[in-house]
Parts: structure tokens; sequence; C-alpha cells
């Protein structure tokens, strides 16, 4: 009898422990799609109630593998900073941009954002001769909303993302890597030149 009670008793704080986990992920989930951007693991620690990094980072690990798993366009990463976002995979960024509340940038001005990020450093005029003449109104957009930033040298400006530019698209901070990893969501979009 006493075996049976104790079984019981166990079998009830397995199912409390699961129940805790689940909601802490679930915590978690919900102030990355809450916050839009990338968040700190002490942000996420705060979010769940614990402060523990190490089983933040095991419920964290928990949500990226069922995102995963479920195969759909949302997908939970690490960033190569440590934070962590909730955003569309690339290959599904084209489709719903057109979807969003406010498109964050028109075509020309996202195809010269993608012009820079690939050749960064790269001069002012190099990006007008690229991109045309409208390429100068779509830099002081860029600038004004956090995306580049400009260096004078002598008449021209050589032209560099910012680590806000890689945080909102999740790519390193590093420009040989965002070249790469360019080139990959390049692939993956079926886009042979960065002017298509």
């Amino acid at each position: 009898m006493k075996v049976e009670t104790s079984s019981c008793t166990s079998s009830k704080t397995t199912a409390k422990t699961v129940d805790e986990e689940a909601e802490r992920m679930a915590l978690i989930e919900a102030a990355l799609y809450a916050a839009g951007r990338p968040l700190t693991l002490k942000d996420l620690c705060s979010a769940a109630g614990l402060r523990s990094r190490r089983k933040v980072r095991q419920l964290i690990a928990k949500l990226i593998k069922f995102y995963e798993e479920k195969g759909g366009a949302v997908e939970v990463r690490e960033l190569p900073d440590g934070r962590y976002v909730m955003q569309v995979k690339p290959t599904y960024f084209q489709v719903v941009r057109r979807f969003a509340s406010k498109p964050l940038l028109s075509d020309g001005a996202l195809k010269t954002l993608a012009y820079v990020a690939y050749c960064q450093p790269v001069e002012q005029k190099e990006v007008a001769k690229a991109r045309g003449t409208q390429a100068y109104r779509h830099l002081k957009l860029l600038e004004n909303m956090g995306l580049i930033s400009r260096e004078r040298k002598g008449k021209t400006a050589i032209i560099t993302t910012t680590p806000y530019f890689s945080d909102l698209f999740g790519l390193s901070h590093n420009p040989d890597k965002v070249r790469s990893q360019l080139r990959k969501v390049f692939n993956e979009m079926k886009i042979r030149e960065i002017g298509e």
C-alpha cells in the first residue's frame, strides 16, 4: 500500500514539474514573440521567472527544437552574440513582407540595403553606380532607420551596416560572415545577383 502511495506522489510531482517547465517555456516563447527583436539570456530569465541561466538555456534549446520539428515558417534562433530571436524564416520573408502592417522597406531600398550589406565597406558612389540615382534617397532612409552608417572619406562616404541591421535580420556582426550568410539566403530565394 505504501509503495502505491509513494508511486502516486512521485507521479504527481513529475506532472507538476512537466507543467511548470511547459509554462516557463511558454513564457519565453511569449517574450520572444512580443518583443519582435532579439532578447538577451537575462531578459529571458526574467520572463521565465528563473535565476538559473543553465535552466533557461535548456528551455530555449527545447523551444528551438520544437520549432525545427514543427517545420513551419517561424523559427527561434540563437544569434552569434548569444541573444535569441523569434522570426520568420528567410525563405518566407519575401512572401509575407507585403502583409506586414507597415512594410519595413520598399523593394528598391531593400535591394540597396542588400547591396551595401554584401559589398561593405562600400563607397557611396559605388552604391549609386550599381543601384542608380535613387540610391541616395534609399541611403538616407536606411541611415535614418539606423540600418547603415556613413563615414566621410574625402568627397565620398564609406557605407557599412550597423549592429542594429545585423540584429534585425539575424545576421552576424562580422561583415565577412554577413556575406556568406547572405549568399545562403540568396541561394534559398534563388537570387543570382544582388541587383535582381
